[in-house]
């Protein structure tokens, strides 16, 4: 099913399958995460570094597939690519029936993120070729919050439905993805008309391909100027940096403030993370327009700022409530910069290399959690906990320096009718 949309309009049973997909398919994929260590060390006696491995060996192929993914959304289509990460989340579920053993996990959880990855990144592009041109950092990021609500909606009920065996838990995981499946199935397909980087006149045909665009066709139904051929497009490079950088201040938060805390004789360093993720998801729904309205660059500059300032509370905080107040606002500069950064790809990134761009874009931050990982660890041993929140407010100016290093994108003379 294919129609179109003009103006302002946004089509919104189409992004209700999207995000609706998106949602349960991280609800599957995150429904094993809490049971997962506990199921391989039980089961097969694995110590802790087989343990670290099968949980995180989705990481390695989502950062090595996201490109990928993008560029085949751009080819083959938004929603056939889609479906093959929500299909492969699915069948995941049902393989971990199998007695596989640490050395099949390890393979299993590499397909999975390579489901992860198809999922993610066609739905990016997919919403971004749905959403009025001034409205497509608000809906960027409430995609986000499609994302980060099934991965807290997952963890929780994984976790809830452990006393039932380890096969129940695989069970709701292969059916959550099996739901989001349907949902992006009964998507019907928009192509928007009169947005920026179409060449007029450009058609889309009505029984396109499964993935619901023309191929040869631009995402928003336009002619396609380029080949997108390339899997690391130029526009991504700078704005993927400074996500790269500003996720650091995430990966402190989350592996050393409740440790920092406790250290200063503060037991409610948990409330910290709850308060940071409450007012994360609340950004964006309340005023995630900004970057649309004021301008990408500059909310990236005040947003990597807050974050910076807000980590800088949190190491010198003395008690919870000042804790709390730091984590309100890295909260919000964190929140927008992500969704202003995308725009940023957007704006510079050829209409036929866009999947692609959000692409690589996107592995900017898994590349950015690997690095962090291991070495804010090593700053907390040398320095300090409070050195830890120091230096992500560093990356965080840092990151702000790179974005305004990125070129602002041409302005397209007016097409007449």
């Amino acid at each position: 099913m294919s129609a179109q949309v003009t103006g302002n309009a946004i089509p919104r049973l189409a992004l209700v399958g999207v995000f609706g997909g998106l949602f349960c398919g991280y609800v599957g994929l995150s429904a094993v995460i809490p049971v997962l260590p506990g199921f391989v060390r039980e089961r097969y006696g694995a110590p802790d570094v087989a343990v670290g491995l099968v949980v995180m060996a989705t990481a390695f192929t989502a950062l090595l597939v996201r490109p990928v993914a993008g560029h085949l959304a751009d080819r083959h289509g938004h929603r056939l690519v889609m479906l093959a990460g929500a299909l492969i989340i699915a069948v995941g579920g049902v393989l971990y029936f199998l007695p596989l053993g640490v050395a099949g996990l390890v393979p299993l959880r590499l397909l999975l993120g390579v489901g992860e990855a198809a999922l993610f990144t066609a739905g990016a592009v997919w919403t971004v070729a749905l959403a009025p041109h001034e409205r497509r950092g608000q809906l960027i990021g409430l995609y986000g919050v499609s994302m980060w609500g099934g991965i807290s909606a997952g963890t929780f009920l994984g976790a809830a439905m452990l006393p039932l065996g380890y096969g129940a838990v695989w069970a709701f995981s292969g059916a959550a993805a099996l739901v989001g499946l349907l949902l992006i199935s009964a998507s019907p397909v928009h192509a928007r008309t009169g947005r920026p980087g179409e060449v007029p006149g450009g058609t889309v045909s009505g029984g396109g391909t499964s993935g619901g665009e023309e191929r040869g066709t631009g995402p928003a139904g336009g002619v396609r100027r380029g080949s997108g051929h390339r899997l690391l497009v130029r526009p991504a490079l700078l704005p993927g940096t400074a996500l790269a950088l500003a996720s650091a201040g995430y990966a402190g938060l989350a592996a050393f403030v409740v440790l920092h805390l406790r250290a200063r004789g503060i037991d409610s360093g948990v409330a910290v993370l709850s308060c940071f993720s409450a007012v994360y998801a609340g950004t964006r729904l309340f005023i995630g327009h900004l970057p649309d309205r004021l301008g990408p660059r500059r909310v990236a500059v005040w947003c990597g700022i807050g974050e910076a300032v807000g980590l800088l509370v949190v190491a010198v905080a003395p008690n919870l409530p000042v804790a709390l107040i730091g984590s309100v606002i890295t909260g919000v500069g964190f929140s927008l910069l992500h969704p202003s950064l995308s725009l940023m790809v957007m704006d510079l990134a050829d209409p036929a290399e866009q999947g692609a761009a959000i692409g690589a874009y996107t592995s900017f931050w898994d590349l950015g959690l690997a690095l962090w990982g291991p070495l804010i660890g090593a700053v907390a041993t040398g320095f300090g906990y409070p050195a830890v929140f120091v230096a992500g407010a560093a990356c965080a100016v840092a990151a702000v320096a790179v974005a305004l290093r990125v070129r602002r994108p041409a302005v397209r003379p007016a097409t007449t009718g």
